[in-house]
């Protein structure tokens, strides 16, 4: 049996990718007992479509970095299972978008294929003996040992030990041959109230200083760059629904991926331990505060 989903499109219908999400949207419908959510009438006919929501899966498809339909997600409470990006998810495929609302062969293509993936009952691969030793040396702890560093009304903390930084304010904790990633207090105390958060695609690619992510707030957009270079093997989906969580503490629930690492001994020549980022953090508190 194929997946049903409840999806929540983009509303940007004045936007090729916007067209692109809803055609994903129908073709999900047509191919299974999917049921669309729709994001102009959902603030008029609240309880009918929340029910949708809370009774399957919600697929949440934004067009493109607008993340119109994320926010409206996010607004509402609900609990996102997956979402998905059109413009990225043209990008991964090497399909060129138009600008025309009209939409061509590539872009019916390109819907009915994501569709079609989305629907896919596919079975977990088993991992192979190699693999599964690996994995059970990943473990990540819960709490940290912090530095403090405090300023005005704002509590800076840095964790002590096990932790690699850059100077633009990432860091690494590695375990094994991965590393999990995130940003540092100084991020999340200069964004404030951090309202959402762009992932990377599983899978790919990252070099060190390379972009993973971004995280948004009404005073900023903040490009998390990668203190090392990887694959990127999962991302922290937690995040999609309960961005604040990195302003609670962006050191553990607040991680942002996971990076399965490829050079960390060239990595760590570019990277800070506890002791030189403290100063740093110290210097850039001081002198915002000034």
């Amino acid at each position: 049996m194929s997946k049903s989903f409840a999806v929540l499109p983009c509303n940007g219908l004045d936007k090729g990718a916007g067209c692109i999400s809803r055609e994903i949207a129908l073709h999900l419908i047509e191919k299974s007992d999917s049921e669309m959510i729709c994001p102009v009438l959902y603030r008029v006919a609240d309880a009918r479509y929340t029910k949708i929501a809370q009774e399957k899966p919600l697929l949440v498809i934004d067009g493109c970095q607008t993340r119109c339909a994320s926010k409206l997600a996010s607004e509402k409470g609900l609990k996102v299972t997956a979402k998905l990006t059109v413009t990225e998810e043209a990008k991964n495929r090497g399909v060129d978008l138009g600008d025309s609302l009209r939409l061509g062969q590539n872009e019916v293509k390109l819907a009915e294929m994501v569709a079609d993936e989305l629907l896919l009952e596919k079975e977990p691969e088993k991992a192979s003996e190699s693999e599964t030793a690996s994995d059970s040396e990943i473990v990540y702890p819960e709490t940290y040992d912090y530095e403090v560093y405090k300023k005005d009304k704002f509590i800076f903390r840095v964790p002590k030990e096990g932790f690699l930084f850059n100077e633009n304010d990432s860091w690494a904790y590695i375990s094994g041959n991965k590393a999990r990633v995130g940003v540092t207090d100084y991020v999340q105390q200069s964004l404030s109230d951090i309202m959402f958060f762009t992932p990377p695609v599983v899978g790919s690619e990252v070099e060190q200083f390379g972009e993973l992510g971004a995280i948004e707030s009404g005073k900023a957009v903040f490009e998390v760059v990668s203190p090392v270079s990887g694959r990127i093997t999962a991302v922290n989906e937690e995040l999609s629904v309960a961005p604040e969580l990195i302003n609670q503490n962006p050191y553990e629930k607040g991680w942002i991926v996971e990076v399965e690492l490829t050079d960390l001994e060239s990595d760590k020549e570019l990277l800070l331990e506890f002791e030189g980022y403290f100063k740093i953090l110290k210097r850039k508190v001081d002198d915002f505060h000034v």
